[in-house]
């Protein structure tokens, strides 16, 4: 008589553990993919509490320790996302398409300036490319931090495909959570926000970067008809900017919408609203602050010791993920 009872306990054991498999399976589709969970210490209130991603970025979203809430960064003021889709300082949300294998300006100020090198392809039938930042380039005192977006074919959460420099040397961060790395005179930070692919870049008093390596995925180019091949996922940076010292004659593709009186040209009432301007903001290189709205001029050190030469260091990634800085 005990084995028809064991059948039946295992029976009900399956049927539970299944139940509590699809239980398990529907919350995650509702609630989101990825879990985040506030790693400093001193909002004591929230840390090390785990939140599910909300259903508009299952994958992307970051803990807001303050408010211990799961936030979408792309849809935040300072987000520079997708093909590329602007998020400005008055919170108007615009895109900027510029040119594949070109360089624009994104933000100009007297000591401050960064540059976007765009990647992309031609649709078929299209007047326009496709574009994606695939690195910035960041000119502060008489210092340059390169970002950037290793070229890949098949994606992997994985794998590292961040490429960092500073003054024209590799930055090498160990795969972990919470790695940090700091120039000797400490004038920046960049700490792992994940085990690989995200980064926060943080100088005191001047700017804080999120940046995240992302690729197209097959879904993704399906829908927006890109046409991405086996051989080039097309990643690119998902960033995001706060800037805490900018006057108000700023300028660049997103600078300007942090400067006074600035009124957003795109066309807000459009699907897409588009902002236009590809010669103005176009810089001749990544480290290049000559672009026509251009306002950088360096530290007074820099400028005094001639240390700023906007040409002299230029980085990129090669076919092999390796960061070549030359002079």
């Amino acid at each position: 008589m005990a084995a028809p009872c064991s059948r039946n306990m295992r029976s009900i054991s399956i049927l539970l553990l299944l139940i509590f498999i699809f239980i398990s399976m529907a919350a995650k589709s509702v609630s989101g993919c990825k879990r985040v969970a506030c790693r400093r210490r001193e909002f004591k209130g929230c840390h090390g509490i785990v939140h599910n991603c909300p259903a508009a970025c299952p994958e992307t979203c970051k803990i807001d320790c303050r408010t211990c809430k799961p936030v979408c960064y792309c849809d935040k003021p300072g987000a520079v996302c997708d093909d590329p889709r602007f998020i400005g300082g008055d919170g108007i949300t615009f895109y900027f398409h510029g040119q594949k294998d070109r360089d624009f300006c994104l933000v100009s100020e007297t000591n401050l300036h960064i540059n976007g090198h765009f990647i992309g392809k031609r649709g078929d039938g299209m007047k326009r490319d496709f574009t994606w930042v695939q690195s910035i380039g960041v000119l502060f005192d008489d210092h340059k931090l390169f970002i950037g977006a290793k070229k890949v074919a098949q994606w992997d959460d994985s794998i590292d495909q961040l490429a960092i420099a500073f003054d024209g040397e590799p930055v090498f961060l160990p795969t972990k959570e919470e790695a940090q790395w700091a120039p000797p005179a400490s004038v920046l930070i960049i700490t792992r926000s994940s085990r690989a692919n995200e980064i926060v870049v943080e100088a005191v008093n001047k700017f804080k970067i999120t940046a995240k390596v992302v690729p197209i995925s097959k879904e993704e180019s399906r829908i927006h008809n890109y046409g991405i091949t086996a051989d080039d996922c097309f990643a690119h940076l998902d960033l995001g900017f706060k800037f805490y010292s900018l006057s108000g004659s700023v300028h660049g593709v997103l600078g300007q919408t942090y400067a006074d009186n600035y009124r957003s040209r795109a066309v807000v009432g459009m699907k897409m609203p588009v902002l236009g301007g590809d010669r103005e903001f176009l810089s001749s290189g990544l480290f290049a602050a000559d672009c026509a709205v251009a306002r950088f001029k360096g530290s007074e050190r820099a400028v005094m010791e001639g240390a700023v030469d906007h040409e002299d260091i230029q980085c990129k990634s090669s076919f092999t993920g390796r960061v070549i800085c030359k002079k």
